[in-house]
């Protein structure tokens, strides 16, 4: 995935990646010296004659108990002694039209480490038959067929299996270990922990994201009962059915299971991710009373793990290869001890390298900033003082949303911010109609936002139903450029028009760092277009602070050291 030539759809790879993917396939089917010596052109032929002698690479066929075949690829190591058996791992593909040739790069890391390694496409994904389910039980059930076909072959330990995926594959990992005790590890990377959460954030569609998926599964590939479910999504129906359809899909229900196996589960994700709920893979990694690793990375949804998923370094899969070593006995990694706990990026150092145990000890205690009025000022300050009761401000609902965006574009956004170019915009030029903003003094000092934040503040909107949208910034008063820290949006519904409502709602967690001089900036809008909003336009709704609930925002602050 590259940012040049970026596609429409945020998920497909570029021209040169889909080029050094076949070449890398065709060497390894056919390992003669036409072949490997294509891949001298990205500087591979050497290492792909050191995987020529060591392992075997086969594409094959494994039939479903329904005649469902799934496209899968088996990577084994040559020469195993009579009797000898190696560990392995199951790839479940990401949502890539590739399918599991994503994992292409990854194969040879593997076999050379020890391991038979089986990488397939799920049901109705690429070349595999069948209709896509979203990671459900018939998915869920194909994982354990796929175990039985891969522990009767000649040489793989069925003691000994573990399942590491990207994203889709993540996700079908983790529901896979939930259901079968033979899986003894799993490393999900770009994970969930919450179907339901990943699509509804404080009442609010996130409907972009959901709409990029359902474009790159293909509606006509979809089973009856997911088509079903995307029209009520679509209609913003929220009924038994879509809970009961998430909640069979989210991990984060199935903690019993991985609690009661005590399933080593290694968890990747990222700040600005667009697609999956960080909050809810933070819960999920909480919960889990096993081994357990938590990687929080600078980007968005795939960003962190790329480059491994071709076969260069990445913190994500180096993680997983020292994962799976340490819990079935592969050679694969560098030999170091996997990290227990929390591993984590700051934005936007990918340097940077910092450890916790848990959450708890990783989250930072949070100062308290109330929403005060400047008297004859456009914009409000964020003060560390007392409450301030009795002020309000307007914002117009128009269906347009203002310079202040979670991202102007899904995953490549993140996939710049990984490269050093944040998207900045000049708070000055938002239109205050639109948006209302308050700002700290600024910081003397180099400071750091690392944790859970909340806000609160009441809104009367004018008609029934009501979206804003809050974006914490920060912003170098020098330029007026900001960069986005974190958002989140809140809906109302079912109001009586007119009527002040108080509420209470979680920020993405954030771990950034500001320069000292910089300020942090709270704007309050009414749409982006990454959400679906409830606004009926053109209408207002009015952001008050009344006595006894006084507006606040908390943010887990302090010094950087």
């Amino acid at each position: 995935m590259s940012i040049d030539g970026i596609s429409e759809n945020p998920f497909t790879l570029n021209s040169d990646d889909l080029a050094k993917l076949d070449a890398i396939r065709e060497a390894m089917l056919d390992p003669s010296p036409r072949r490997i010596g294509r891949l001298d052109q990205w500087g591979l032929a050497d290492t792909y004659e050191v995987y020529a002698e060591i392992g075997r690479y086969e594409e094959v066929s494994i039939t479903m108990a329904d005649g469902t075949v799934l496209d899968a690829a088996l990577s084994m190591p040559r020469d195993l002694a009579p009797g000898q058996a190696c560990p392995a791992v199951v790839l479940p593909a990401p949502l890539i039209s590739i399918g599991h040739r994503a994992y292409l790069g990854m194969l040879r890391r593997w076999t050379l480490g020890g391991y038979a390694v089986l990488a397939y496409s799920q049901r109705g994904l690429a070349g595999s038959g069948g209709e896509i389910h979203v990671a459900g039980p018939q998915d869920v059930a194909d994982a354990g067929a796929v175990v039985d076909w891969l522990v009767g072959q000649d040489g793989v330990d069925p003691d000994r299996v573990g399942f590491f995926g990207s994203s889709y594959g993540a996700g079908t990992s983790l529901l896979a270990a939930a259901k079968d005790s033979r899986i003894k590890a799993v490393a999900g990377t770009s994970a969930w922990g919450d179907l339901f959460a990943s699509l509804y954030e404080n009442g609010t569609r996130h409907l972009k994201a959901f709409e990029a998926l359902v474009q790159f599964f293909g509606e006509d590939r979809c089973s009856k009962e997911f088509r079903g479910i995307i029209e009520k999504i679509r209609g913003n129906t929220v009924d038994d059915e879509i809970r009961e359809f998430a909640r069979v899909r989210s991990p984060r229900h199935h903690l019993d299971a991985y609690n009661g196996a005590n399933t080593p589960i290694l968890l990747t994700t990222a700040w600005h991710e667009t697609i999956f709920s960080v909050p809810a893979v933070i819960d999920l990694f909480s919960n889990l009373t096993g081994p357990k690793s938590l990687l929080v990375q600078v980007g968005d949804h795939g960003n962190g793990e790329l480059p491994g998923l071709f076969g260069l370094v990445s913190k994500p899969t180096e993680m997983a290869y020292r994962w799976m070593d340490h819990h079935l006995g592969g050679a694969a990694g560098d030999g170091a001890t996997p990290q227990f706990g929390i591993r984590s990026e700051y934005m936007h150092n990918l340097l940077s390298d910092l450890r916790h145990d848990s959450w708890a000890d990783y989250a930072l205690p949070r100062k308290r900033f109330h929403l005060a009025d400047d008297a004859g000022q456009s914009d409000g300050q964020l003060s560390d003082g007392d409450g301030q009761s009795g002020w309000s401000r307007s914002v117009r609902a128009t269906g347009r949303g203002t310079e202040a965006v979670v991202a102007p574009k899904l995953v490549q956004t993140g996939l710049a911010e990984r490269m050093g170019l944040p998207h900045l915009c000049k708070t000055a030029e938002i239109d205050r109609e639109l948006a209302a903003i308050w700002t700290t003094a600024p910081f003397e000092q180099p400071m750091r936002v690392q944790g859970d934040l909340e806000l609160r503040v009441t809104v009367k909107p004018r008609a029934m139903d009501a979206t804003i949208v809050a974006y914490l910034l920060d912003c170098d008063p020098a330029t007026g450029k900001a960069a986005v820290i974190t958002h989140a949006p809140y809906t109302l519904t079912n109001q009586q028009a007119g009527q002040a409502t108080t509420v209470t709602f979680p920020l993405q967690p954030a771990h950034y760092a500001l320069a000292g001089g910089r300020v942090l900036q709270l704007v309050i809008g009414t749409h982006d277009e990454f959400f679906a909003d409830a606004n009926s336009t053109p209408t207002s709704i009015e952001i008050t602070s009344p006595q006894g609930a006084e507006s606040y925002l908390d943010v887990p602050l302090s010094p950087l050291s």
